[in-house]
């Protein structure tokens, strides 16, 4: 499946602000960091968008011929409210509603989200710290930035001087003369500039009842009621730096995330691993997922307008059809959600595996036999070119998915024999419509035959039908398919067996 050769790959650099030709530090290899979920409730289906942009990134790449080193975190810890660095922490916020410690919350949302990323058929990252369990490396930075004069402590913290870093802004378009202007005095307490960020939070006044605390003198994790006078906890930011120089590097190809991410996020990222390593650039190349919306507005659980995995499905749609819908839209474009559109997208997912399906009852029996035809040109050649063309273009799913139509279109074509290209169809044909629909399923990932649950009743259905159809009772046959269809079911005659599809 993998294409050795060079690829010719551009993707939008949000850094740079234009479309830039992808090159890999390491020829063949790509390091890749995706910041993953704050684990305080279920993701909703706006931040699946952005996870699924960078698994279709990923596939894409594989298909391209590189490994991929992908290392995607979970944030159990430090995110404050409103992504400042007063507040409470969203984790521990949430435990004292639910009555439970904050991370036995953590580890009940991160069951869910993996749950969610498996339904949503997610490829497992090759590295998921925690950040709770990666303190230490966090701590080891705080100190270089402290040594090196771009942090500074406070009564309350150690924080990051944004000033002292003159390319702060470089990634969101800010200015620091601007972040530091017009600062009310109460801003301005303890920090040099309201943009100083929080590296480390003291467990002192506000934060004082902090449970998730650690020693900022050892990195062990501390009891809320010990007297340990250096206790405190990380800041959001530190986080995805040190756990990103922990499994990758300090240079990394690669960083996706939302959009929403990028200020104060990920601007503080570069800021404070930049200025750790003294290495530039921190990441090449930054991939920003548009918002979701519901209506006119984003998709936000502040909001109040967020749809779960668990609302789609028990609307009766397929996790893959939620994962076609997100990916049918540039990942640059704002996609407006809406029950029609997702709909639409399920009728086209099924349209696309019936194709597939087909393709490959013509394919098995042609790699079963001994003999090949002659290798000759066909018009089902152009479709891999076509969609290698399109998904090369910054990741163009729309153009790469009216592609797949296009061989959709084909195979139909064979299937029913009425076309001069179905006449005339050969092996190596047939074989590379069959190649391309395996390139197309590992990539867009949402054309995997699903399991079903089927209910006893069906099953009994299917039995009693299929007995029908042995003693030639083609009537009754016909009585019982409709019984199936009825419990949602179509089933499909396939020889001697019978094929069951999920209406």
């Amino acid at each position: 499946m993998a294409d050795k050769t060079a690829s010719s790959l551009r993707l939008y650099n949000s850094l740079t602000k234009r479309e830039e030709e992808f090159k890999s530090i390491t020829p063949g290899k790509v390091l890749m960091y995706t910041c993953g979920p704050t684990v305080y409730g279920r993701p909703h289906i706006g931040n699946y968008a952005s996870f699924l942009m960078a698994d279709l990134l990923r596939r894409w790449l594989e298909v391209l011929g590189y490994e991929v080193i992908h290392a995607k975190n979970i944030t159990d810890v430090g995110h404050l409210l409103h992504d400042r660095d007063q507040g409470d922490d969203k984790i521990e916020k949430q435990a004292k509603k639910e009555r439970l410690d904050p991370l036995e919350v953590a580890r009940k949302y991160e069951a869910q989200f993996l749950e969610d990323e498996k339904a949503l058929n997610i490829l497992e990252p090759f590295a998921r710290p925690r950040a709770t369990e990666t303190v230490k490396e966090m701590l080891a930075m705080v100190r270089v930035l402290l040594e090196k004069g771009f942090a500074y402590e406070t009564a309350d913290g150690i924080y990051f001087a944004v000033e002292k870093f003159p390319a702060y802004g470089v990634l969101s378009g800010n200015t620091i003369e601007d972040l530091c202007a017009g600062m009310r005095i109460e801003e301005r307490e303890g920090k040099h500039c309201s943009a100083d960020f929080a590296l480390w939070k003291k467990c002192v006044g506000e934060n004082a009842p902090h449970l998730l605390r650690w020693s900022y003198a050892t990195g062990e994790r501390v009891s809320s009621e010990g007297d340990d006078p250096s206790a405190g906890f990380p800041g959001w930011h530190i986080e995805c730096s040190a756990m990103s120089r922990k499994f990758l590097a300090d240079q990394i190809d690669i960083h996706t995330g939302g959009e929403d991410n990028i200020f104060p996020h990920h601007e503080c990222e570069i800021a404070q691993s930049e200025a750790s390593s003294g290495l530039k650039p921190f990441v090449r190349m930054w991939v920003h997922r548009r918002r979701i919306q519901m209506g006119e507005e984003k998709m936000s659980k502040s909001l109040g307008n967020v749809l779960s995995l668990s609302d789609v499905i028990h609307q009766g749609f397929s996790p893959l059809d939620l994962r076609y819908y997100l990916l049918s839209v540039h990942y640059r474009t704002n996609l407006k959600f809406t029950d029609k559109g997702l709909d639409d997208a399920k009728k086209a997912r099924k349209k696309i595996l019936g194709a597939m399906e087909l393709i490959k009852i013509y394919y098995e029996p042609i790699v079963q036999s001994a003999s090949r035809t002659k290798e000759t040109h066909s018009p089902s050649e152009r479709f891999l070119n076509d969609f290698k063309d399109a998904m090369n273009a910054d990741l163009n799913t729309p153009a790469a998915l009216a592609v797949v139509f296009d061989a959709v279109a084909m195979t139909n074509q064979i299937g029913t024999g009425n076309s001069n290209f179905a006449l005339a169809a050969n092996d190596n044909q047939i074989i590379n419509l069959y190649n391309f629909f395996e390139v197309a399923r590992h990539t867009f990932g949402c054309f995997e035959p699903e399991v079903m649950d089927v209910s006893a009743k069906v099953l009994e259905l299917l039995t009693k039908r299929k007995e029908a159809r042995n003693e030639k009772d083609f009537h009754l046959s016909d009585q019982l398919r409709e019984e199936i269809r009825k419990e949602g079911y179509e089933v499909r005659d396939n020889g001697d067996e019978q094929e069951l599809k999920k209406l």
